[in-house]
């Protein structure tokens, strides 16, 4: 287990500062409990305010008299959880256009993606720098926080990175049990199942009901277990509506639900002109792995390590890496997923200048040539637009597996 105590240093802080020393307002979103408001107060409890909107009492008096609000509660200024009262934007607008040239004067957080995207295009666009804070990726548990990707970086640099990094089997599936939001790392010592328990309900609560109009709480969780229980796996809505009784639309609906407050990933797969073989339907997978162990019960690190969902919360952990790593440098994400008709897949397909990286995770610690063969497919198919790939897997060997393939501890991803 890690033993971290205190405030744990975040990768998207060099980012958050930059933005604030060109922009009037930030805007902040990312799951509930990923740190944002640890982060903000960590940055700018010296010279910002700060207020939360999550109140009932403050809400109201926000939506009754913006005006008087923000004169009350004037910048430089915290404003937590902006969804509550989004009528504050149209004025915060306003302060921000008397005062153009001045920065860093409003930041604002969100933890739900889809409301504070609409409500901030028609407010706030061109006035405010939109980021994303998840959940700890594993180069802050470990603090090695300018470790670069294997494949942005020199031979020297990767031997380096292997001196720098340290993560055994053990340590890495009782880490993947317990997830990844802060609180649980700094405190360890809490139960995981009464905390992912009320993670849920409190996100079932506040977001769920804030997002659409959901009225059976209790189908939605059933939803919930179903999708978990599909991690890693091509997403079928229809077979899930069917099972769930409930219409196509709805599945549709909850989806863009957990979507947009940061529970899932949709992964899509890669198109090129080439390959009309390529099966269209997405992938799914949790955003954390504490959550998606809780939800389909597991509840022992040898057991999700042993269990039929292991190669998928794996790549969940691969995936979510890459994702939280990107975002946290201020960056936009693009991976995909490649398969064909006939079988041809490779895991993760990862945008980097104008090439893509193919990766390949497998659950086991030994890596052997056979577990490139997607990989290899993959690069004679697309040809130039295929840089050399990687085999990621559990354990601790470097090697070899053919022209143009790499096997590759996580560590050191």
């Amino acid at each position: 287990m890690f033993k971290i105590t205190g405030y744990i240093k975040r990768n998207l802080e060099k980012v958050l500062l930059q933005a604030c020393g060109e922009f009037p307002a930030v805007v902040l979103t990312g799951p509930r409990q990923s740190g944002k408001t640890t982060l903000l107060k960590q940055l700018f409890a010296q010279s910002h305010q700060y207020i939360s909107l999550e109140p009932p009492d403050i809400r109201a008096a926000a939506e009754a008299d913006p005006r008087g609000f923000l004169a009350r509660f004037s910048p430089p200024v915290i404003f937590d959880e902006v969804q509550y009262a989004p009528t504050l934007l149209p004025y915060i607008k306003e302060i921000i256009d008397q005062h153009r040239q001045d920065t860093g004067r409003f930041l604002l957080t969100g933890s739900q993606n889809l409301l504070m995207m609409q409500q901030i295009t028609e407010s706030l666009a061109g006035r405010a720098a939109m980021l994303h804070l998840m959940p700890l990726s594993y180069r802050e548990m470990l603090n090695v926080h300018e470790q670069p990707f294997p494949w942005e970086c020199s031979q020297d640099d990767k031997l380096q990175s292997k001196k720098s990094r340290t993560l055994n089997l053990d340590d890495l599936w009782r880490t993947i049990l317990r997830g990844s939001f802060p609180e649980l790392t700094v405190n360890p010592q809490r139960n995981l199942q009464l905390w992912h328990s009320s993670y849920i309900h409190t996100y079932l609560e506040r977001d769920v009901r804030t997002l659409r109009q959901i009225g059976d709480l209790t189908l939605f969780q059933s939803f919930l277990r179903a999708l978990a229980a599909r991690n890693g796996g091509l997403l079928n809505i229809t077979e899930l509506s069917r099972e769930l009784g409930v219409a196509v639309n709805t599945i549709k609906n909850w989806l863009s639900v957990l979507e947009a407050s940061f529970q899932i990933i949709i992964l899509r797969p890669y198109f090129a002109n080439i390959s009309k073989r390529l099966v269209k339907t997405p992938k799914v997978y949790f955003t954390d792995t504490g959550t998606l162990c809780h939800l389909v019960g597991l509840q022992d690190a040898e057991h999700a390590a042993a269990g039929p969902m292991a190669g998928g919360i794996f790549e969940a952990v691969v995936l979510m890496e890459i994702i939280k790593t990107m975002m946290h440098r201020g960056q936009t994400p693009e991976v995909y997923f490649w398969r064909t008709a006939s079988n041809g897949e490779v895991d993760f397909l990862v945008k980097f200048g104008e090439k893509l990286i193919p990766l390949e995770v497998k659950l086991s610690a030994t890596p052997r040539p056979n577990m490139a063969g997607g990989i290899h497919t993959l690069q004679r198919d697309l040809g130039d637009r295929i840089a050399p790939g990687y085999v990621i897997h559990p354990g601790e060997i470097t090697l070899p597996l053919g022209d143009g393939v790499t096997a590759l501890p996580f560590n050191e991803l």
